[in-house]
């Protein structure tokens, strides 16, 4: 493609009003999900201690890293709306893009905002001074469940009202989430009521190779939002400026302080007591700092994954916004708000859709199935990044990836290993993700065939 032919430019547009720090905050929100605050506890049933999971959040740091070294090319080589839709449409064949934004519409951020409203009621109910083992199980999961939905009720219409009021929601949750986050890390390192001896390297087992592949699963599903501000590329102002600091910088500090947090939760407690727990720093808490205090920061944690659950509400349907603007998705999703200048009806679809997924999924199930469905198409649009170089698709406005060719192959070769061993490990939630891919393809066709002409 030549690159003078790439605008961004669609049939409907919205305005570019986003600025580095809404940028910023937006990929720190997305990464810091319900993922930091739960997955430790489920990856110490596939490690062989807390020396191995620090390490696979290392791991996952530095490929996520390599991931927005090289969408901070290619969204500055194509910033308009929809990240790995535009990409994978303009570099390989529209029925690529479609997939990406098929998927996306049914899993790839609806899921996210049920987890993260699912893991906002776990860290509220652990902060809760109450014995609920006298309580109905069923009847306290029912309850759960409802606060879950009244969540994603809230910030869906907080989103349907404007960008403007959106972003200030955005950036004051963001600034609080980071607040208590680096708070937590250092306050808990530094009180000296652990043992850093908790944190080693026992031998690992065959078992425990192959669990691997699991664990990164759960560790990739938590550095999600790496690329998040790529989806906005369309709203940003001053792309070629705003997206590197964004992807880059967002992407760098949550590294840092993923570790600190594991660091702290490792160190304040023995590993063998956190196999299969969710609520993972509300344990670590009331152990550093006592029952009373540790219950007041898992309130503190619950509000920081609004954090994530709004950023998910806000970029989900820039993604259908993009897809319809091209005839591949129902019209509904290009459809602007007149007054608040947002892709509405996307955004009260994508929140239908969560709540139903609130109703009936499993947290770990919905994790694993997640993770591999979203790690097949930043896998293509990476492999992309090649071919765009050689058609040298917007030449003239990218910014070059550091590293290359190491930084994308790397990133190539680790993801495709951890999936490979994560679906012989878990074959049936992969098997899941594969056929919700596949499903797309005859979609595509049949929607060329028939809608698109009409």
């Amino acid at each position: 493609m030549d690159s003078t032919k790439f605008s961004g430019d669609q049939p409907v547009s919205i305005r570019r009003k986003i600025r580095p720090l809404t940028a910023t905050s937006l990929v720190i929100a997305n990464i810091i999900g319900s993922g930091i605050f739960t997955t430790s506890g489920l990856m110490t049933g596939y490690l062989a201690g807390a020396g191995w999971v620090i390490i696979c959040w290392f791991v996952g740091g530095l490929i996520a890293m390599a991931g927005a070294l090289c969408y901070a090319e290619l969204a500055t080589r194509m910033p308009g709306e929809g990240g790995e839709y535009l990409y994978l449409k303009n570099i390989f064949h529209p029925v690529f893009g479609f997939l990406t934004g098929w998927t996306s519409f049914l899993v790839g951020f609806s899921v996210p905002i049920a987890t993260a409203a699912i893991g906002f009621t776990e860290y509220f109910f652990a902060g809760m001074n109450v014995n609920f083992n006298a309580i109905n199980p069923f009847g306290l999961m029912l309850f759960k469940k409802a606060l879950a939905v009244g969540l994603i009720l809230l910030f869906t219409a907080i989103h349907y009202t404007g960008l403007k009021p959106g972003a200030i929601v955005q950036n004051s949750l963001t600034i609080l989430k980071l607040l208590i986050v680096v708070g937590l890390a250092i306050a808990g390192l530094s009180m000296g009521v652990g043992n850093f001896e908790n944190i080693n390297f026992p031998a690992m087992s065959i078992s425990h190779f192959w669990g691997i592949g699991t664990a990164m699963m759960f560790v990739n599903f938590s550095y999600r939002g790496w690329n998040a501000s790529a989806y906005i590329a369309g709203e940003v102002k001053n792309p070629r400026r705003t997206l590197p600091i964004s992807l880059l910088g967002g992407t760098l500090i949550v590294i840092l302080l993923y570790l600190a947090i594991n660091l702290f939760i490792f160190y304040a407690v023995p590993y063998e007591i956190l196999n299969g727990q969710i609520p993972v720093v509300e344990i670590a808490s009331v152990r550093v700092f006592g029952a009373w205090m540790g219950k007041g920061l898992s309130f503190m944690i619950s509000l920081a994954l609004l954090s994530s659950l709004s950023a998910f509400i806000l970029l989900g349907p820039r993604v259908y916004f993009a897809m319809a603007n091209d005839k591949l998705f129902f019209p509904f999703a290009a459809n602007v708000h007149p007054r608040f200048q947002v892709p509405g009806r996307s955004i009260l679809i994508q929140g239908g859709i969560a709540i139903l997924l609130v109703l009936v999924g499993s947290y770990e199930q919905l994790l694993i199935y997640l993770g591999f469905a979203l790690g097949i198409f930043p896998w293509l649009a990476v492999l992309g990044l090649f071919l765009a170089r050689k058609n040298k698709i917007g030449e003239n406005m990218t910014v070059k990836t550091w590293g290359y060719p190491i930084t994308p192959i790397f990133f190539l070769i680790g993801n495709l290993f951890f999936l490979i061993v994560a679906f012989r490990n878990r074959p049936f939630e992969s098997s899941a993700a594969i056929i919700t891919v596949l499903w797309g393809i005859p979609l595509y066709f049949l929607w060329i065939k028939k809608f698109r002409k009409a």
